[in-house]
């Protein structure tokens, strides 16, 4: 359960931008230009003003934010529900670069400082560029969900998407494939299970039905396709189960989603990224939703990239974002969290 929960008047949602050069501002301003969305919450933007102003005109949407430059106080800002803190910027590549790397790296940790010092209850984040990260030197992490767990402190951190149709936790997330044998532990598989089971009661499943995936075609195929969901998957269900989570497995990943679509499971552990994401896309691609489990406080993301191919061009579908927003705004309002 989120740990960090400032009392503030009203809820405050930390936002960062994402790569200014993607479509980050774009699915932004489509989001936030609904008067009813901004109406639930008060969203502080960490990004480019300018980037939020070529977004808006792209789209044909009056600009619905107030600007100050990064470093003044937010305090004169109150009144407003979207305030976009200006790092300042303009003309960027719609290409990964070490530039656009290096301020959607500060984006973000601006964003996580204020849920740090209880300025905020949640954040949102809009999508990086892992390639410009790697441009600006940040190789440190390959993604967000590494990113957060050490700014944040966390023990572990669990990579979870949310979908109207289906439910997936990843015990693996940004390794190569060849590494997964060496990296996936009975720990991992545990920790993914544990905290998808309790991501999933404080989304509303009181007592949530989690199905584990194999790591091997067929589940092992009882040891003939390899050993570790005998010797790494079926311990860490067992496990989950002494702590009285109802999880069951290791099952072949070529047939345990459509049990899940066919509501028989509220969630699916996967092995790995590919594993996992690839169903989530195919079937909800426009509205599913990452959400970080683990954190102190929420944490979502539309469940897609930067799209630079189409960055600039009044092209993208806000609907992922849209669906981050609406679900970390819920979370935090809800008496459970």
């Amino acid at each position: 359960m989120p740990e960090l929960a400032p009392k503030l008047p009203k809820r405050v949602i930390a936002v960062s931008m994402g790569d200014p050069g993607g479509i980050g501002p774009e699915v932004l301003v489509k989001a936030l230009s609904d008067r009813a969305r901004r109406g639930q919450a008060r969203y502080i933007i960490h990004g480019s003003a300018s980037a939020m102003q070529d977004a808006a005109s792209q789209a044909d949407i009056s600009p619905f934010w107030w600007q100050i430059p990064l470093g003044s106080t937010i305090s004169a800002s109150e009144s407003h529900d979207v305030v976009v803190i200006d790092h300042g910027g303009q003309d960027f590549a719609h290409k990964p670069s070490r530039d656009n790397g290096l301020l959607s790296h500060v984006y973000v940790t601006d964003a996580v400082k204020m849920c740090i010092a209880g300025q905020a209850h949640a954040l949102v984040t809009a999508p990086i560029s892992k390639e410009a990260w790697k441009l600006a030197g940040k190789t440190r992490h390959p993604g967000h969900t590494e990113l957060l767990g050490e700014l944040f402190r966390a023990k572990r951190v669990g990579m979870f998407f949310e979908s109207d149709r289906l439910r997936v936790i990843l015990a693996t997330v940004h390794i190569p494939l060849l590494d997964i044998r060496n990296a996936l532990t009975i720990g991992k598989v545990f920790d993914a299970i544990d905290l998808g089971n309790d991501a999933c009661k404080h989304m509303g499943i009181d007592e949530p039905r989690i199905a584990v995936c194999g790591l091997n075609p067929h589940a092992g195929e009882n040891g003939m396709m390899g050993d570790e969901e005998s010797r790494l998957i079926e311990p860490a269900i067992e496990h989950a189960k002494r702590n009285g989570i109802d999880a069951r497995g290791p099952f072949p990943a070529d047939t345990v989603f459509n049990q899940a679509i066919a509501g028989k499971f509220d969630l699916v552990v996967a092995m790995y990224h590919d594993q996992g994401l690839i169903p989530i896309k195919l079937l909800a691609w426009d509205s599913a939703v990452n959400v970080t489990c683990g954190l102190p406080i929420w944490r979502t993301s539309p469940d897609h990239g930067t799209a630079f191919d189409i960055a600039g061009k009044d092209k993208a579908d806000a609907g992922s974002m849209t669906s981050a927003i609406d679900l970390v705004v819920k979370l935090v309002a809800s008496p459970a969290n």
